[in-house]
């Protein structure tokens, strides 16, 4: 009986570690595909790049056109926007590959993050923004 005890309490931590390995909402996280996909342009604390790339840190433009992100951030975009009264052109590649809980995950790390507290988004809005985008776009 004592066996069992032992060897159950070794694998609870090796359960648990798994479990955090594999769990989607760790592994997709905001910060990390913000990481990944974003930052390179948008910098990593969110400012964007003088007058070629816009920020994202309290940027007016997340809460004005909350419902066109998902499309965004998928597809990308292109021609003039306006962000906190500045105007910009620079051409957004999409993320393509981007499952719809991990732009959730992006698009809520980006909402709460840099100076921004905006509302947040669930998978079935992201879900539902994407096929209304892909319905748009077809």
């Amino acid at each position: 009986m004592l066996k069992n005890k032992n060897s159950l309490l070794l694998l609870i931590p090796l359960v648990v570690f798994s479990w955090l390995r594999c769990s989607p909402a760790v592994n997709d996280s905001g910060e990390q595909l913000y990481v990944q996909h974003c930052a390179s342009c948008h910098m990593e604390d969110g400012r964007g790049l003088k007058r070629l790339i816009p920020p994202l840190a309290n940027a007016d433009y997340l809460v004005k056109h909350r419902q066109d992100l998902a499309c965004i951030m998928k597809h990308g975009q292109e021609g003039n926007i306006t962000v906190n009264g500045l105007h910009y052109q620079q051409k957004m590649p999409g993320a393509e590959d981007l499952t719809p809980d991990q732009i959730t995950n992006l698009l809520n790390f980006v909402q709460t993050n840099f100076g921004n507290n905006n509302e947040r988004f669930t998978i079935p809005e992201v879900s539902a923004l994407l096929d209304a985008c892909a319905a748009h776009n077809h």
